[in-house]
């Protein structure tokens, strides 16, 4: 399979299909945490509010996307496949770690004509781990992360109160809320909050409405 074609684009189209988004990443004790709003931008547009930017690749793993729909749906496609051929072939699963790597090949081999995202990729193999991928392949290890255009928001939500002994209530709360904050603030952010917890043979999700984000709040 190759990777490395891909069509260019003009500065033109790039700036009309300007995205934003607010995703999290956690990782802590047992578990990775991810988070993300549900607001579709294009431009000033709202394109749609029930977005889903969690992406699931295996029973314990899991992808957030920020930036282009098209190429983030592509990325995740590639990634779920290839993970199900290998575990056909290894009879054991793909590590969160070579997971990480094979989106970084595909992303670098199209660096000169991009797939516009920004990726979290967060899972548990023998432990849970979390990764950070920029659009032109650049992966980092994590314990905490933010992508998108609601980021300044969310960063100093999390900075402030993450913990590595937190219980798995308490970093659910803490990823809502650093995402409700982006809300606040953001225009490219909002339309509630999913999130996901993944840990060792656990895989759930959770929605949150405006109303349970804010029904406290003036």
């Amino acid at each position: 399979m190759s990777f490395n074609y891909r069509q260019p684009q003009s500065d033109a189209s790039m700036k009309a299909l300007k995205t934003g988004t607010t995703t999290v990443g956690l990782r802590f004790r047992d578990f990775v945490i991810l988070a993300a709003d549900r607001r579709a931008t294009a431009g000033y547009y709202v394109a749609h509010k029930r977005t889903r930017k969690i992406i699931k690749i295996t029973n314990y793993m899991a992808m957030t996307t920020a930036g282009l729909v098209a190429d983030a749906q592509v990325l995740a496609e590639w990634l779920s496949l290839e993970a199900q051929h290998y575990m056909m072939l290894n009879k054991k699963r793909m590590s969160i770690y070579a997971a990480a790597q094979l989106l970084s090949t595909i992303l670098h081999s199209a660096r000169f004509y991009p797939y516009i995202v920004q990726l979290l990729l967060g899972g548990y193999d023998t432990e849970p781990r979390l990764y950070n991928i920029d659009w032109y392949g650049g992966v980092t290890e994590e314990k905490y992360v933010v992508t998108g255009s609601g980021s300044p928001m969310a960063i100093g939500v999390i900075e402030d109160q993450y913990r590595d002994d937190m219980s798995l209530e308490e970093a659910i709360d803490l990823a809502k809320r650093a995402v409700a904050s982006s809300i606040r603030r953001d225009t490219f952010t909002g339309n509630g909050v999913n999130v996901v917890a993944i840990g060792k043979d656990f895989y759930k999700e959770y929605s949150f409405e405006l109303s349970d984000l804010f029904s406290n709040t003036k």
